[in-house]
């Protein structure tokens, strides 16, 4: 198994705990277990057998080693097995619901005997919910609200939770002797936030072989079918991947064909209509010659365009672009500079300022601002006047001891409800870099949710706006306001949009991204990481920023730390 997979039963592990009523530092201890595993260099299954090594690891004792060996073995542990039975994988999957925590779900699974989905939306339906201690009627009209949105996203998977997944099934096929290349296609390639399967493309090999290795992958729970060019599987995590074996002398076609978007090939093929000729995943074809079919560039160059990358493959005038040979260059994750959303130990991160400074520059990064919460996220620490004076020392001493290396002091400020700051200008004057951000009423009507964020960005020390719409993928849907009239006032006041790179977040989305560039805003690009192993996940922002067609000129910390200075909004 791999981290990720660990992780993740060690964290339903915790919440099923949490329900059974165990004790709280029990709980504590596997929530805690779940996160080093995620966050660890080193993979769980290359150190498990030895000796003392689990054990080494800070957070993780002899309880919790045990258990990650026994997932390391077989891919199941006791503790699991006995909890599993008692509470059942939908009660689990109650807890990212908006609204509901274990300590709710608890008395769901107790007291009214909810087991499942449909039990918890009948209930809430026929109002059951509403008299239950700790909820009310507006905490049953949010879970009707949250199941609504989850279904939207039944069987889909975040592209991050695929993405380690896909890659190991992708290296196991390459390495199989004779295979000549291994591409991953599908919505995958395109980079969208969530994929509902997986394709793998192979070209080489021996078939059965190929085949084999790829259905015995460890990841692997079932195979689905198997013929002579298809195998399809579903992963222990319920994603299906189907590998497909095509020719070499067809592979560039097969690829495009099979990364779609559907819309997409409706247009390549119509083009290809127009010409005479016929354009699937075997090749562009005039009868019988082939008229290109090896690469995608040489298909997409016989039909007079210039190759598309996959992120802007969504039928959105990418081909139109191709033609005139006027696509952008796209954003590369080497571009960015800088990640300027970070939090630390001061509030609620797992890692000092020094750790999260050190691992940025390790990533290659040139300078950072470390950016708390504002007080009005109390259960955050967040930080009030007082604090944020004591700050300016504590950043200054950093810089002392990372000289050469630029640390912007920041913060994140809440949006009140009625669009006022968390806190007052002389302590905003005191920062380097001030990201404001909606932590709350999420549920305000579109008209007042668009005034409060006029509002907020209106204030002469706001530089960006942090994970803008306040969306979490599947569990909570964006803040209604009008993105058009927000992104346009932002432009005009020199608030750069943050597109958060934040898995579960990706806010902006992409179509969002693409109205706030149309309107002329800038972007910063950033993790929010609470640890250091989340500054990893910049890469699901690139992507997300390339599949709004954004370039390096679009994104502030793409710049140089002096050009960066002079580019953000200047203070009154």
């Amino acid at each position: 198994m791999t981290n990720a997979e660990i992780a993740r039963v060690l964290e339903r592990v915790a919440i099923r705990l949490e329900i059974d009523g165990a004790n709280v530092f029990r709980v504590r201890a596997y929530k805690e277990g779940a996160r080093i595993v995620a966050e660890h260099a080193e993979a769980m299954s290359a150190i498990a057998n030895e000796p003392g090594a689990l054990e080494a690891i800070k957070g993780i004792g002899k309880d919790l080693a045990a258990r990650i060996r026994d997932l390391v073995a077989t891919g199941r542990t006791d503790v699991d097995d006995e909890l599993r039975a008692k509470i059942p994988d939908d009660v689990v999957d109650f807890t990212q619901l908006q609204g509901l925590g274990p300590k709710r779900v608890k008395t769901l699974f107790e007291e009214l005997g909810i087991r499942d989905r449909a039990a918890l939306e009948a209930a809430a339906k026929e109002g059951r919910l509403r008299d239950l201690k700790g909820f009310g009627e507006k905490v049953e009209q949010n879970v009707l609200k949250a199941l609504a949105t989850a279904s939207q996203w039944a069987g889909r998977m975040l592209l991050a939770g695929a993405w380690p997944l896909a890659h190991a099934l992708a290296e196991r096929v390459a390495a199989v002797k004779g295979v000549e290349q291994v591409e991953l296609a599908g919505s995958f390639r395109r980079r969208k936030e969530t994929v509902g399967d997986v394709d793998v493309l192979a070209c080489g090999g021996d078939p059965e072989t190929v085949m084999e290795a790829f259905a015995t992958h460890e990841s692997v729970a079932e195979v689905l079918g198997r013929g002579d060019t298809k195998c399809s599987v579903r992963l222990k995590t319920g994603l299906q991947v189907d590998l497909r074996l095509v020719p070499r002398e067809s592979f560039g076609a097969a690829l495009m064909y099979f990364t779609g978007s559907k819309e997409h090939n409706i247009e390549l093929r119509k083009l290809a209509i127009e010409k005479g000729w016929s354009l699937n995943e075997y090749g562009l074809t005039e009868g019988d010659r082939v008229i290109a079919s090896a690469t995608e560039a040489e298909v997409y160059a016989a039909l007079g365009l210039a190759w598309i990358p996959p992120e802007l493959r969504e039928a959105r005038g990418e081909i139109a672009l191709a033609a005139k040979h006027a696509l952008p260059r796209l954003l590369e994750r080497e571009d960015l500079r800088a990640d300027l959303h970070m939090h630390t130990t001061r509030s609620d991160g797992k890692h000092s300022i020094d750790e999260m400074v050190e691992a940025a520059k390790a990533r290659g990064h040139e300078y950072v601002a470390i950016t708390e919460h504002s007080k009005a996220l109390a259960m955050a620490n967040g930080f009030d006047a007082a604090r944020v004076r004591q700050s300016a020392k504590e950043i200054a001493a950093a810089r002392e001891r990372h000289p050469g290396f630029p640390i912007l002091h920041g913060l994140e400020v809440d949006i009140l409800g009625d669009g006022e700051l968390d806190l007052d200008d002389e302590t905003l004057a005191r920062l380097d870099w001030v990201i404001v951000s909606i932590h709350s009423r999420f549920d305000q009507a579109p008209e007042v949710a668009t005034a409060r964020v006029l509002k907020a960005i209106e204030n002469p020390y706001v530089h960006a706006m942090g994970h803008p719409t306040g969306r979490l993928i599947g569990s909570r849907e964006p803040v209604p306001f009008d993105v058009e009239q927000v992104t346009a006032a932002a432009a005009r006041l020199g608030v750069a949009m943050e597109i958060n790179a934040s898995p579960d977040r990706l806010d902006l989305s992409d179509v969002h991204a693409r109205i706030a560039r149309a309107n002329g805003c800038k972007f910063v690009i950033d993790t929010d990481a609470h640890a250091t192993g989340q500054l990893d996940q910049l890469q699901f922002g690139v992507f997300q920023a390339r599949r709004a067609g954004l370039t390096r000129e679009d994104v502030l910390n793409a710049l140089p730390y002096e050009e960066f200075l002079a580019a953000i909004r200047r203070r009154p």
